[in-house]
């Protein structure tokens, strides 16, 4: 018999993939929210998605990490991320909303209002018209989609590699009444299954961090666009104040990776020459983050009470203190304890507030930034 193709082989991998998110998640895309369907896990599958997960993180510190072990993480990336998200995506969802990312904030500016405003900022960079066909690179459970398509009525293809995922963003355009303007797709962004230049115009944000190799995720990226379209990001990097050199510099990095399902974070000065190195034309870049807002973007993860917007922000904010951490990791460990949550939800939360205090410590010593906005063009020929 002959070697099977990449179609089989892909055919295949999504086959195991689906199987594995009937038995992980069952009904619980169906849950009305975060939590309760954070409840409703199998428990030997949640089992198996920690284990995958975590062996490449438990152990390791920056000062004994080698190069040999982040190149083990860069292989098999694709399988990082699908079970990061699969612990991940009710966390998130309950503690954040449907909308995975950070973004700039104004004085008085309620929450979402500011996360639908870095969406928009994002369309209009990119120039999202009415009836273009757009694709969504790392979706998530849609939120971003959603929210461009209803403000540029556009066609959106939202692309994402984690199946649970893809049926909590359906059935939310399902609930909107926009199934005629979504559709979401399962695949790998290094190697997308759309012709060339399928689409008019493309956009990640904070998502195309999870790729092994920023080069290779644009030139997919760059191949599915239609000469003359534009592709916009919101990138997570690491500044190029950063030191690989220095220790502080590789705890934060780690632990920005472990509890953010990355397996390789690289620089500002990078991410820029992967954009020119696969043929874009760069029309704008800028760090975001950067700019003198009053308000920090890491505010809500941060736990500090000083930036507190109204009283509905004192939960927002009371979450990440150090007393509702506790309070979480406490609880989480008594739902598991007595079999109403899965082995492992705990340990996700841990890593995931281990996360948050990466972030937070990389964004004050602008060390790292999750709003590199590059904006390029494909030629027209």
């Amino acid at each position: 018999m002959g070697s099977k193709s990449v179609a089989q082989l892909e055919e295949e991998n999504h086959k195991r993939d689906a199987e594995f998110n009937k038995a992980l998640h069952g009904k619980s895309a169906q849950a009305a929210g975060g939590f309760s369907a954070m409840l409703s896990k199998d428990k030997e599958a949640k089992k198996l998605a920690v284990d995958e997960y975590f062996k490449h993180f438990d152990g390791k510190k920056a000062e004994t990490e080698t190069e040999e072990e982040r190149e083990a993480r860069v292989k098999e990336y694709a399988t990082l991320t699908r079970h990061y998200y699969n612990l991940a995506t009710d966390l998130y969802e309950y503690g954040w909303g449907q909308s995975f990312h950070f973004c700039r904030f104004s004085p008085g500016e309620a929450f979402y209002q500011a996360v639908a405003r870095h969406e928009h900022f994002l369309a209009a960079q990119i120039g999202i018209k009415p009836g273009m066909k757009v694709l969504d690179v790392g979706c998530g459970v849609g939120g971003p989609a959603r929210e461009i398509a209803k403000f540029t009525d556009a066609h959106i293809t939202g692309l994402n590699n984690n199946d649970y995922q893809i049926d909590r963003a359906t059935q939310y355009a399902v609930r909107e009444g926009l199934s005629g303007q979504l559709k979401f797709v399962k695949g790998d962004f290094m190697q997308m299954s759309f012709p060339d230049n399928s689409f008019d115009a493309v956009y990640a944000i904070e998502a195309t961090v999870h790729a092994p190799k920023l080069e290779g995720v644009y030139g997919e990226i760059y191949r599915v666009l239609k000469p003359g379209g534009v592709f916009g990001v919101y990138e997570w990097l690491m500044t190029d104040d950063y030191d690989k050199d220095n220790l502080e510099h590789r705890d934060i990095r780690l632990a920005i990776e472990e509890g953010n399902g990355i397996s390789n974070m690289v620089t500002i000065s990078e991410g820029l020459a992967a954009m020119k190195n696969v043929g874009f034309d760069l029309l704008h870049h800028e760090d975001l983050a950067a700019r003198p807002d009053m308000l920090p973007w890491y505010w809500p993860i941060a736990g500090e009470m000083k930036y507190m917007q109204s009283y509905l922000d004192f939960f927002r904010v009371f979450r990440m203190t150090h007393t509702a951490r506790y309070m979480v990791h406490a609880f989480t460990g008594l739902l598991e304890l007595t079999g109403l949550a899965p082995k492992g939800t705990k340990k996700t939360a841990d890593a995931l507030a281990k996360g948050a205090d990466g972030l937070v410590a990389g964004a004050k010593r602008n060390l790292f930034t999750p709003m590199y906005l590059m904006v390029g063009r494909k030629p027209e020929n």
